[in-house]
């Protein structure tokens, strides 16, 4: 399913060249992701898939879960077992963060981490070249900084930030990031299954050096943009959402955006680029975007993501579902790259500049 990417590296220039190559204006980006669609449609409801049905009443389910993946490629996801009191304590040690004085959220502030881990302020990162009115925490994997890593994107290997002032945010992210590893993987087995393929097809590219990926995020009351999040697709495997009762999530469909409301409970499970690339467009990320909104929201995304040397390479589907594969969606400013390293590299970069400027000013983005 994947091959080694020991002989790819970047060569090294001048951060110039980072900015011109990922950072582009924002009426190019987003014109036609916020502004040429109708507006919004009323909530109109996603699939809700049963994960508990997965063992019970399998073969209903791994239907229905293929439906949802190729049609849609957003579903809401309960059964998952996740204690709903882990994740009101998740969400509560998330707003006392977010209320601590701003300086002590600044300790651990991303730009201290090469590794674009740590606190990141409204309105500094980017998405499709504009900036989103969110302030988020980065959390990764627990692992140590490799010594002089190669390729470059094994830089992305290191410890996560903590603020002092709240040590109870560590050991409850944590604890919720190992349940949403859990359900994802559960997901990711049961779309195997439905794909054809046996269970554990895509284990072993989920070990201890998975790119595994969560932020915690607050979005400020609305001000001068409805921009929380700009238009995007994820680039990993799967994203699992899990939202407070706000709203403001809305999916591409056509040429509408479809809002997305809260389901108690319920994570929001959406397809990402990679699974894209390896069933040929049979299942499609899709895009998908936050709107601000005039109160403060709260969300909680966790993504899926392979080992950083994994490269996908083509599922062998079943000829019935091959038949249906609707071929990759190319964007010439936003490629497909299949080796997941230089994706997550390349989004890194693009969405954070200020760090990308500190800590990679050594890369030439044009290779």
């Amino acid at each position: 399913m994947y091959t080694s990417l020991d002989n790819i590296s970047i060569n090294v220039k001048s951060v110039s060249k980072i900015r011109d190559r990922w950072h582009r204006p924002a009426d190019r980006w987003c014109r036609g992701a916020m502004t040429d669609l109708a507006h919004a449609e009323p909530a109109t409801g996603l699939p809700v898939i049963d994960l508990a049905r997965f063992g019970p009443d399998r073969e209903r389910f791994l239907g229905d879960l293929r439906a949802a993946a190729h049609e849609v490629g957003f579903f809401y996801l309960v059964g998952h077992g996740v204690p709903a009191e882990l994740t009101e304590r998740l969400f509560a040690v998330a707003r006392r963060f977010f209320a601590l004085p701003e300086a002590e959220r600044l300790e651990i502030e991303n730009v201290r981490s090469p590794h674009f881990r740590g606190y990141t302020r409204t309105g500094t990162e980017r998405t499709a070249g504009a900036a989103d009115w969110r302030e988020q925490l980065d959390i990764g994997p627990e692992r140590a900084a490799l010594d002089k890593p190669s390729p470059a994107y094994l830089r992305l290997v290191g410890p996560n930030q903590w603020p002092s002032a709240l040590p109870e945010l560590r050991e409850t992210v944590l604890a919720w990031q190992a349940e949403a590893l859990r359900v994802s993987r559960a997901v990711l087995r049961a779309l195997s299954a439905a794909l054809g393929q046996d269970d554990a097809y895509f284990d072993r590219w989920f070990d201890d050096e998975a790119a595994i990926h969560l932020k915690v995020v607050h979005y400020p009351p609305r001000r001068s943009t409805d921009q929380g999040v700009g238009a995007h697709k994820d680039y990993g495997y799967l994203a699992l959402l899990q939202q407070d009762e706000i709203g403001g999530l809305q999916v591409r469909r056509g040429d509408t955006w479809i809002d997305v409301g809260p389901l108690p409970g319920a994570f929001v499970v959406n397809i990402g680029e990679l699974l894209e690339i390896a069933t040929g467009g049979y299942l499609k990320a899709t895009d998908h975007r936050v709107l601000s909104q005039p109160v403060d929201r709260y969300s909680v995304p966790f993504f899926l993501a392979p080992r950083l040397d994994a490269v996908v390479e083509p599922l062998p589907l079943p000829p019935a579902l091959a038949a249906r594969a609707r071929g990759v969606t190319q964007d010439a400013d936003n490629p497909l790259l299949a080796a997941y390293g230089e994706k997550a590299l390349l989004g890194w970069l693009r969405s954070h500049p200020r760090v990308a400027e500190r800590w990679w000013s050594d890369l030439d983005p044009a290779g």
